[in-house]
């Protein structure tokens, strides 16, 4: 059922990811011009990263109609991995997915409108419907009620919260003139306080360099608990992520949360070696008109932070190759900042040559507990 108020009103608001969840939303891939080689290689992390999911928590497996009896042969050992036939444009689930709120006693989703990144300014497909329709189908097949936020255009990456009060955004996404040039910054702020219950947003200035998304918040920053983030980080002034990740040092220690704490900031450097497109991974696709295509040699937004909270785990993207010592130090960090969880190192390679990362095609739906 569609709602006409807001959560706010009626007392709901965004967990943080590291709160318990119920379940995970995934979208199992197969559009060629993100995916290449009939995204065989990238089915099989998505395939890994929901094993490894469903270890803590159910799992939504959207499909299409076209890949449900793969899916369902895949995943048919795994008693808590539910598939829904819903139609979709692509796989990311954090940004067409419902957006979920809780009072405690009752959980929903908040459908945003989807424009494909920037709709006809700077989208990255030209057509993106079954997108845009796929958070309020999901509610209804899945049994949630679910706030109607359109006609506000925005994604589930460009945000994250703390669960206390406190939402982090980047500047560069959410004032991006794609998503909602007649609002003002203020009139941005009430939509996000409405929508997800919160008191204060943290506006990042940017995110990570050549991100598509505008720079979503969720591939630079991460609450990791209530006034402690980690951000991407990298210590090669010629790096182009340097100037980036130091005006967002900057603001970060320069403002509190909205229980008055200043934030803690635990730095997670980028890969050493930038990670880009091979003639490889270029001969794979297939584009569509109107697509954002790809070229030889592009940077592409590698972050490892980047990954996604389960109940019990970190699921950590990793990028091989010349950047086996990154992972292995992304590694090291995540296991001491998050001590009491599994760090669970994902081969990531498939999914960032996408456009995303493992967050990007995770989306969590919180258990109940009260505020």
């Amino acid at each position: 059922m569609k709602l006409s108020t807001v959560p706010a009103a009626d007392g709901f608001y965004m967990p943080a990811e590291f709160s318990p969840h119920r379940a995970t939303v995934i979208i199992f891939p197969e559009r060629p011009g993100s995916w290449g080689y009939g995204a065989e290689p990238a089915q099989k992390v998505f395939a890994e990263l929901i094993r490894h999911i469903a270890e803590d928590e159910w799992v939504y497996v959207i499909v299409s109609d076209k890949m449900e009896k793969k899916a369902e042969a895949l995943f048919a050992d795994l008693e808590n991995v539910i598939l829904l036939v819903i139609p979709s444009d692509d796989s990311w689930a954090r940004d067409v997915a419902p957006t979920f709120v809780t009072d405690g006693r009752n959980v929903r989703g908040v459908d945003w409108q989807f424009n494909a990144w920037g709709g006809e300014y700077d989208g990255l497909y030209a057509h993106w419907e079954n997108d845009n329709a796929l958070a309020a189908e999901f509610c209804e097949l899945a049994g949630y009620e679910c706030y109607d936020a359109h006609p506000f255009v925005m994604e589930g990456g460009s945000i994250h919260s703390d669960g206390e009060g406190t939402v982090m955004v980047t500047e560069s996404c959410l004032l991006s003139k794609g998503r909602n040039p007649s609002l003002s910054k203020a009139e941005i702020e009430q939509k996000l306080r409405d929508y997800l219950g919160c008191e204060k947003i943290l506006w990042l200035p940017r995110g990570i360099y050549n991100d598509e998304t505008n720079e979503h918040v969720d591939n630079v920053c991460a609450f990791i608990a209530p006034g402690e983030v980690v951000l991407a980080w990298t210590d090669d002034e010629s790096d182009p992520q340097y100037p980036l990740s130091k005006a967002s040092l900057d603001y970060l220690e320069s403002v509190t949360d909205a229980r008055g704490r200043r934030i803690k900031v635990h730095k997670l450097p980028i890969p050493d070696v930038p990670v880009r497109i091979t003639e490889h991974d270029l001969a794979g696709y297939t584009f569509e008109e109107g697509e954002d295509e790809r070229e030889v040699g592009e940077r592409l937004a590698a972050s490892y932070v980047n990954f996604y909270f389960t109940n019990n785990s970190v699921m950590l993207p990793q990028f091989g190759g010349e950047n086996r010592e990154s992972d292995a130090r992304a590694v090291r960090i995540m296991s001491k900042l998050c001590p009491g969880r599994r760090i669970v190192p994902i081969d990531a390679r498939e999914i960032i040559i996408g456009g995303g990362n493992i967050h990007c095609i995770t989306q969590q739906i919180p258990a109940l507990q009260l505020k």
